[in-house]
């Protein structure tokens, strides 16, 4: 959430609720294998809880692609460099059919938070593997995005 754009109308609070609440299901109870198993399924999730208000952002109704702007701040106005959520999860399916493994650990950094020793650790890897993976995905993810 911290990469997001300041306007976002989903808070970090918010983001966390939604995917407790679409995590654990009252009715079945919910055996995770590791706490590896549940950080990624809750990174999955938050991707697509964000993937989804994007989506959701992007529709005629909430005013398409259009874009609030103030008169004062029109010099200093921010667009990311690399595109949006809708484009980072593009890329992210298609590094997924190549390499999940990578795949998951940026999911695990990214929508989970978490350093780049605690992926490793959740995902059972090395740092030093964890790092490999981490500099090719984000050179595959800057050359997908550019």
């Amino acid at each position: 959430m911290a990469e997001e754009r300041s306007d976002h109308t989903l808070q970090a609070t918010a983001l966390v609720h939604d995917a407790y609440v679409r995590l654990v299901d009252v009715d079945q109870l919910q055996h995770w294998d590791s706490r590896g198993h549940f950080f990624s399924a809750a990174a999955e999730v938050m991707r697509r809880i964000l993937v989804d208000h994007a989506r959701n952002r992007d529709r005629l109704k909430r005013g398409g692609q259009s874009q609030q702007l103030s008169l004062d701040s029109v010099e200093l106005f921010w667009k990311p460099e690399y595109g949006d959520i809708l484009d980072l999860h593009s890329a992210l399916e298609k590094l997924e059919a190549i390499d999940p493994t990578s795949a998951k650990l940026i999911k695990l950094r990214c929508f989970a938070g978490q350093t780049q020793a605690q992926a490793a650790a959740l995902m059972g890897i090395s740092r030093s593997a964890a790092d490999r993976r981490w500099a090719f995905a984000r050179a595959w993810l800057y050359d997908t995005l550019k």
